[in-house]
């Protein structure tokens, strides 16, 4: 029906529309109302009591420049059709409609159409998404179609990142970034090398990351050109500044020929040529010499002249020098003679052949390639060491350093350091809501989201193997309403959070929602943080994307009031956000002194099979988070790469020191680094921003002979002037197939959704018991306060108190942090504790409740 606030004479046109529609179903004429409608067909009898069926509903759409958008919606049995934009009808007058009749059955047909304008939708601007649903009469009653959503499509001109060029070894990997700019829909992204498509999938040396970077695992000569980054939408198509990547090769000796026969001077010689490759592209010429010379025995050498023979030979080379005189005497006359002549003809020719010369131009490197995203800061090197590693007694692998030389000079090398994100598939409840029509209304272009339908008994929705839920307490949700809600991780790189001073991302950025969703009580989102959790050390902010795009703070840690809608709980890995408000949020962390520190989770990487003399180890240095860990364990699975050792954890502090990374203790007679220096070192700021998911860092190796396959050394990881983690190398590069998905990684196979009583440990009758006996105050303390205490949450008290039923919020922050582990006999034991006799209601059977 018509809603009831439109004025009297709205809804007297619509009462009289109302009964034109009836008599219209029975073939007569309507005359009375503001328009004169046609006679239609009658309705069959069989059919006079269906609801409208919608034939066509109106889709998303996107408003592409000008050019407005038409949006179609078509209905049996249908008698009117209306749309409604943003909760407002939309004018009669605006409606382009039309009749017909279905052959088969009889039944009248109505198809509507509307057309949306660039500036009706920029009237909404910062209020949300511009959103239009049709609704169908018939005689029986109506029906609504779903909401079909209209944006303005557009793509920015500038990259956010652009790709830089670079000079690499041949077999070396070569990391080009590039972060497309801005649009609606999202840009799609390619690359192009020297204008020719990129197809991984013709070339497997060619990887293209979630991030749109793309790797070439192993540089060949071929891969030499100019790189460019192109992002596409249905607006427009981007390119990118051009990168220049140069594969250059150094020289190799050809084999020693074969030993000359000795000649006079009683010697034999030997050759070689710098050919095996020829050097290219910059690189570097053999080393050494390439010819030999050998005395001969006294045997080989051959028998001198003596007597009549020398004299014979003495007069043959004098008559043969006078000759020679001669005839030079005779070319210098005639050269003099004609000179005059050739002068003019040799300064003319000159003239037109000197820009023909052909002259060796060594390729000049890149402008700015010393800026070349996230490379270490390799400018200091060291060529002894004069300190000591101690290890502590504990025998966790921690060691201190002063900052002073290291250990001895490792040899020429490479390296490179880059971020990614990858997608994950998605699982099986994804799949079954994409058939419903609200899918259509929610996130769809993450891939790690999980999504749900909830009513008044609650929820949980769960990210796996990430640490991020979002538990929807019972009565969270207005009885009688049913929400559709949905949970994602988002891309740090995409949502270019502003970070001032020491300000640091202390976990993932999480979205939930729709936004605007109204909750009677708090909901729990719970995610990792890579804090310390030292209180002293740090202002913790909660931080929340407005419709405008901008972050602003909602919550400083310590400083929140009771009435603040939101409230958060940093325990020593997980942070628990209380809040009736879903959107985007995120966790900021500001320094407050030196010694503040990041947990920094290091991991090691290296192929699961190699054929040649190179091997690389990568070693990630990523937040502890365990979002962070699946994205690095998914990207090595695509990569083809195997753990080889278990993670570490290091604390690294805000001391404006850089992380450095080096290899020791290998066997000099099997195996060499390709590093330039004696270590690698990444800045502070690309650690400690955490913007940069997947930081990691590569050492190339090269065994001496392909025989080789036992690897032993150590690798040791530290913060300048700090303490570090060492790993110990000692692994068959051939044999060793332990799987990447080993035991250091958490695999979480819950459910994505879960709605209703299996969504919580404590049944729902019994938590109702629980909070009537402890919400009420007790004069011996045996209260809800008690409860608090015995679960170590006195220092949110007052957050508690503030709430209609204290019990309830304490329950829901135990189901939240419980749910994998929980124990409902703890909760009894505690229960019990307090004196309650509630402790035997943990006895009730599931069917009692």
């Amino acid at each position: 029906m018509m809603p009831l606030h439109l004025g009297p004479i709205v809804r007297w046109r619509f009462r009289v529309m109302l009964a034109c529609s009836w008599i219209l179903s029975i073939g007569f004429t309507c005359i009375g109302a503001e328009h004169t409608a046609p006679v239609t067909h009658a309705v069959p009898a069989a059919f006079s009591d269906m609801l409208p069926e919608f034939l066509v509903e109106p889709d998303d759409v996107y408003i592409v420049k000008n050019k407005p958008v038409t949006l179609t919606c078509r209905s049996k049995p249908a008698t009117q059709i209306y749309f409604k934009c943003n909760g407002e009808w939309v004018h009669q007058d605006d409606h382009v409609i039309e009749h017909t009749i279905e052959p088969a059955t009889g039944l009248p047909i109505m198809q509507v159409m509307i057309d949306i304008t660039r500036q009706q939708v920029e009237k909404i601007f910062g209020l949300g998404d511009y959103w239009c649903q049709c609704v169908a009469w018939s005689t029986t009653g109506t029906q609504k179609s779903q909401k079909a959503y209209v944006r303005i499509a557009y793509l920015r001109k500038n990259f956010d990142e652009e790709p830089l060029g670079k000079e690499v070894a041949l077999d070396q990997e070569v990391l080009l970034r590039c972060h497309p700019p801005e649009g609606v829909p999202v840009a799609e992204v390619e690359w192009q090398r020297n204008e020719e498509l990129l197809d991984p999938k013709t070339d497997p040396n060619v990887f293209i990351t979630a991030d749109h970077h793309l790797i070439i695992k192993h540089a060949r000569l071929a891969d030499t050109g100019n790189y460019t980054c192109v992002a596409k939408n249905i607006v427009a198509r981007r390119k990118s500044t051009s990168a220049t990547v140069i594969v250059y090769v150094d020289g190799s000796w050809s084999e020693w020929s074969k030993w000359s026969v000795c000649g006079a001077d009683c010697a034999m010689w030997r050759s070689r040529e710098c050919t095996q490759p020829t050097p290219g592209t910059g690189g570097k010429d053999c080393q050494g010499v390439d010819l030999q010379s050998l005395n001969c025995t006294s045997e080989q050498c051959p028998q001198t002249a003596s007597g009549a023979e020398d004299m014979a030979l003495y007069v043959g080379m004098v008559a043969v020098a006078l000759c020679l005189t001669l005839l030079l005497i005779v070319v210098v006359l005639v050269y003099r003679r004609r000179k005059g002549s050739l002068d003019a003809d040799v300064a003319d020719s000159s003239i037109l052949t000197t820009g023909f010369q052909p002259m060796g131009v060594k390729p000049t490197k890149p402008e700015n390639s010393h800026l070349l995203t996230i490379h270490p800061d390799l400018t200091t090197t060291t060529t002894s060491y004069q300190g000591t590693l101690r290890s502590r007694h504990d025998g966790t692998g921690k060691f201190s350093m002063t900052n002073g030389p290291l250990l001895e000079p490792l040899p020429n090398g490479s390296h490179t350091l880059h971020n990614g994100k990858l997608p994950s598939d998605p699982n099986d409840f994804m799949t079954r809501l994409s058939t419903q029509n609200y899918f259509k209304t929610l996130t769809r272009d993450s891939p790690n989201t999980s999504y749900g339908t909830f009513n008044f008994l609650g929820g949980r929705l769960t990210l796996p193997n990430t640490g991020i839920s979002l538990l929807i307490p019972p009565e969270a949700i207005p009885r009688g309403k049913i929400y559709e809600i949905y949970l994602t991780v988002q891309k740090k790189e995409d949502l270019r959070l502003p970070l001032a001073g020491g300000q640091t991302l202390l976990g993932p950025v999480v979205s939930c929602g729709p936004p605007g969703v109204m909750l009677t009580r708090s909901v729990i989102l719970s995610m990792d943080h890579c804090s310390d959790a030292v209180p002293e050390n740090w202002a913790v902010r909660l931080k929340k994307q407005t419709y405008e795009g901008t972050w602003e703070d909602v919550l400083v840690m310590g400083e929140e009031l009771v009435t603040d809608p939101y409230y958060c709980q940093l325990e020593a890995e997980t942070c628990r956000v209380f809040t009736e408000h879903l959107g985007r949020l995120a966790l900021v962390g500001e320094s407050l002194s030196m010694v503040a520190a990041k947990r920094l989770k290091l991991v090691l990487f290296a192929p699961a099979y190699c054929g040649t003399l190179e091997y690389s180890i990568r070693v990630y240095c990523m937040d502890d988070t365990q979002d962070v860990f699946a994205e690095v364990m998914e990207l090595e699975k695509q990569l083809g790469g195997r753990m080889i050792d278990e993670p570490r954890v290091l604390l690294f502090k805000d001391s404006y020191h850089n992380l450095r990374l080096s290899i020791h203790d290998m066997p000099q007679s099997q195996w060499r680094s390709k590093l330039l220096a004696s270590y690698q070192e990444i800045p502070f700021y690309h650690i400690w921003s955490g913007s940069q998911r997947s930081l990691h860092c590569t050492f190339t190796l090269e065994r001496l002979s392909l025989s080789t396959c036992e690897l032993t050394g150590q690798l040791c990881v530290w913060q300048v002037e700090g303490e570090g983690q060492s790993f110990s190398l000692d692994f068959n590069i051939a044999k060793d197939n332990r799987p990447l998905d080993s035991e250091f990684l958490l695999m979480d196979n819950c459910t994505p959704a879960l709605a209703g009583p299996s969504a919580f440990q404590i049944p729902y009758l019994i938590r109702q018991k629980i909070c009537s006996s402890l919400d009420a105050p007790c004069p011996n303390g045996a209260d809800w306060r008690l409860l608090a205490q015995r679960l170590k949450l006195e220092r949110h008290m007052s957050f508690f108190a503030s709430k209609p039923s204290p019990t309830s919020v304490i329950l829901d922050w135990w189901e939240a942090q419980h749910f994998h582990s929980g124990n409902l006999n703890q909760l009894a034991a505690v229960m019990a504790e307090i004196g309650k006799q509630e402790a035997m209601i943990f006895l009730v059977s599931d069917g009692e409740c």
